[in-house]
């Protein structure tokens, strides 16, 4: 009975890491920094291109890809840290998903616009590549998104406002409302 130590082992074990950053899990962190990457050296390239066929293809590439590095970054920053927290703003999830479809989306129509007629130089290639490929992976975001959160991030207000509305001549019997007033004459009944 020497032989037993008065201390017992605890039953709890460690509680393991989180993989969640702020309001992102790990793959939607990976999402987030590759198209923050993509969209940046799509950027960069296009502004090194010194001349233009047809310029309002080049800046349209280059407003699409400036805002999705802007934007992309302002998005990572607000949910891989506590600041989604302070704006008091709620469907993070809807927004996340409606945003990454649009970019890639715009990312996709300017990208192919800009591959379509531009002075065939590599640079003007390369971008419309890494243009391409960021829109890629914006998709396939989106689809990490439906997947992960389900129908939850679609926006849908159809089902919210038929349940919310309902005519007034629907009100439950014996409900006080202006008619059951006036066939009372206000007589209580």
């Amino acid at each position: 009975m020497a032989d037993r130590s008065p201390y017992v082992p605890t039953t709890t074990e460690a509680v393991p890491k989180s993989s969640t950053f702020g309001y992102l899990k790990l793959p939607g962190l990976f999402f987030k920094i590759i198209e923050l990457v993509l969209s940046f050296v799509a950027f960069v390239l296009e502004e090194v291109v010194s001349t233009c066929n047809a310029c309002s293809h080049l800046y349209f590439f280059e407003f699409v890809s400036c805002t999705a590095f802007l934007f992309t970054l302002l998005l990572l920053i607000l949910l891989a840290t506590q600041l989604h927290k302070k704006v008091g703003f709620s469907q993070w999830d809807t927004l996340d998903f409606v945003y990454t479809v649009g970019i890639a989306v715009l990312f996709l129509i300017a990208s192919a616009v800009f591959l379509s007629d531009n002075g065939c130089t590599d640079l003007e290639k390369a971008a419309g590549a890494f243009g391409i490929i960021a829109s890629v992976v914006f998709f396939a975001n989106a689809a990490y998104l439906y997947k992960v959160k389900g129908k939850g991030v679609i926006p849908c207000t159809t089902s919210q406002t038929a349940a919310i509305q309902q005519p007034q001549d629907q009100q439950a019997p014996g409900a006080d409302g202006p008619e059951n007033e006036k066939l009372t004459n206000g007589q209580g009944v």
